[in-house]
């Protein structure tokens, strides 16, 4: 066993009281809160944001567990992602509840107490320190930034891959204290599920190398990098795999290098301003034309100066710098650098990567209370309040995800111009319009979709939505066929463009060839039967033969 300064380094499990009575009534207390914040989502509805391809208009994935849609999820490349263990966890929701939104949310609460629970066991059995481990797992569980990673039925593949990944963590601590062929397949294991449920685990060699400093001290180079290499090699697949899936999708965005690295830069700083004063929080925030030259050199500067810290620091307090460097580089396949979708960050980003930060904050209370003993009752009281204001908080946040207005109407009011909110929200209200037969909704949603289109003019999505409904308001027929033709403009190959550009000119008097030559270049860009029977249908009252 390696020694740090004469003192042991790494102490098993059985030495830190892992069953005590007391760890039993904190894992009871982390179970308890989760559901305290979380219990509300059972009545939540399904939101038109990414649900409906991976659930509930997902042919494959509404028809439950078989062999042929089993076969399908591990070919699939859903919203640009490959993550075949994500869409069977979404099978085996609809095969036991059929569309019964509210127990698909159950099941991310599930998994998130679960993932909240390892994330205690593993800091609990790699350090012995109770106090610490506790203040991790209830803020990991409590805090604002994860709502959305839980509350989101889309977002199964972060609660189910963070599972993953604190598992093989788990796994990984048992394999260093008796090293072996097969404790290391049970790291694996776990890994390469967790990298089929989402790709952002890539990074998990590297999270390894860090426990390895700290919490397990066991840093001898270069025998744990070759231990990782089996593991890396697992890392490298799955990228290559998710690059493939992420071009098939066109998930990627042309955006200038110097802009994405701006962003990215800005991002890591915003997120832990977050994290420290989560308010304001929204499902989306667009990304910027522009960001002002002082931000990107300021967070620069923060983030060199705090990784000086950190390696400064690291033989006297090696969590500040393990901590740190978890927290940058467990951020990097989602920092924007590739920049995917047109967010500039996300919540659920934060999911894994602010355990870094956390454990800084409670390890390093512990070291002021070391030194300080007296300062105890304050440490303790401010964890207390923190913890209780993460726990309302967040049961405020996730009060939002009840349905897409709901959710979109927060995300607006508080992003200020966020084009892409305004989009998704005029999407929602113009879907419960037309569940509920609800014509202010539907007037409301032309009215976003405008303000969508003020804010970025170049958005197709935009223009063929508000050319929908548009088409369904009496009068305003021209309008609609503006924002067709607008949208095609800008994506000749938007097919749903095309199909409603034909379907609405086909009743148009002297539009029908018009109608057709439209409802054709649809069927080109995607096969349709049906839609097939109406090109012949309009061809037929034209006197003209297929």
């Amino acid at each position: 066993m390696s020694t740090v300064r004469g003192k042991p380094a790494y102490q098993p499990a059985t030495q830190v009281g892992l069953g005590s009575l007391l760890d039993l009534a904190i894992r009871i207390g982390l179970m308890v809160a989760i559901f305290a914040v979380y219990a509300q989502v059972s009545h939540f509805d399904f939101t038109d944001y990414d649900d409906p391809a991976y659930v509930w208009a997902n042919a494959h994935v509404k028809a439950g567990v078989t062999l042929d849609n089993i076969k399908w999820s591990f070919t699939a490349f859903e919203v640009g992602n490959w993550a075949p263990v994500t869409l069977l966890s979404h099978m085996l929701d609809c095969q036991l509840f059929g569309m019964e939104s509210g127990m698909h949310h159950l099941v991310n609460v599930l998994f998130h107490m679960l993932t909240t629970l390892l994330l205690f066991a593993v800091l609990r059995r790699a350090t012995g320190a109770r106090a610490p481990s506790a203040f991790v797992a209830f803020m990991f569980a409590m805090h604002p930034l994860h709502v959305e990673s839980v509350a989101w039925v889309s977002e199964r593949k972060d609660v189910l891959s963070a599972f993953f990944f604190f598992l093989a963590l788990y796994a990984y601590v048992r394999y260093t204290e008796a090293p072996g062929l097969r404790r290391y397949l049970m790291v694996a294991a776990p890994f390469c599920l967790g990298l089929m449920s989402k790709a952002m685990l890539v990074t998990f060699p590297f999270a390894l190398l860090l426990f390895d400093v700290w919490p397990l001290r066991r840093a001898q180079f270069p025998k744990i990098l070759w231990e990782k290499l089996p593991l890396m090699a697992l890392s490298g697949g799955a990228s290559v795999v998710t690059y493939f899936a992420q071009q098939s999708a066109g998930a990627f965005s042309v955006v200038p290098f110097g802009l994405r690295m701006e962003v990215a830069l800005t991002s890591y700083v915003i997120y832990i301003g977050q994290m420290f004063w989560p308010t304001r929080l929204a499902a989306i925030y667009s990304y910027p034309d522009a960001v002002p030259a002082w931000q990107p050199v300021c967070a620069m500067a923060v983030l060199l100066g705090i990784s000086a810290v950190a390696i400064y620091t690291w033989r006297t307090r090696p969590y500040i710098a393990t901590g740190w460097f978890w927290y940058l580089g467990t951020l990097v396949p989602v920092i924007g650098l590739m920049q995917v979708g047109g967010q500039s960050r996300a919540d659920r980003y934060t999911y894994i990567p602010m355990v870094g930060l956390l454990w800084i904050l409670g390890w390093g209370a512990a070291d002021v209370i070391k030194n300080w003993p007296r300062a105890k009752p304050v440490i303790a009281a401010a964890a207390v309040v923190s913890c209780a204001a993460c726990m309302a908080l967040s049961w405020r946040q996730a009060g939002y995800w009840q349905n897409g207005v709901t959710l979109f109407r927060h995300a607006v009011d508080v992003t200020g111009d966020n084009y892409w909110a305004r989009y998704n929200l005029g999407d929602a209200l113009y879907v419960q319009a037309n569940s509920l037969m609800n014509s202010g909704h539907g007037s409301e949603a032309i009215d976003r979709f405008e303000e969508a289109l003020r804010a970025r003019p170049n958005y197709a999505e935009a223009d063929n939505n508000l050319g929908i409904l548009l088409a369904k308001t009496p009068g305003r027929t021209a309008e609609a066929i503006a924002h067709f033709e607008a949208a095609l403009r800008l994506d000749p190959k938007l097919v749903e463009a095309h199909r409603n550009l034909g379907m609405l000119l086909s009743s148009v008097p002297g539009r029908v060839s018009d109608a057709i030559a439209h409802l054709e270049a649809a069927e080109r860009l995607q096969p349709d039967p049906a839609l097939q029977q109406m090109i012949d249908g309009l061809r037929g009252k034209q006197g003209v033969h297929p």
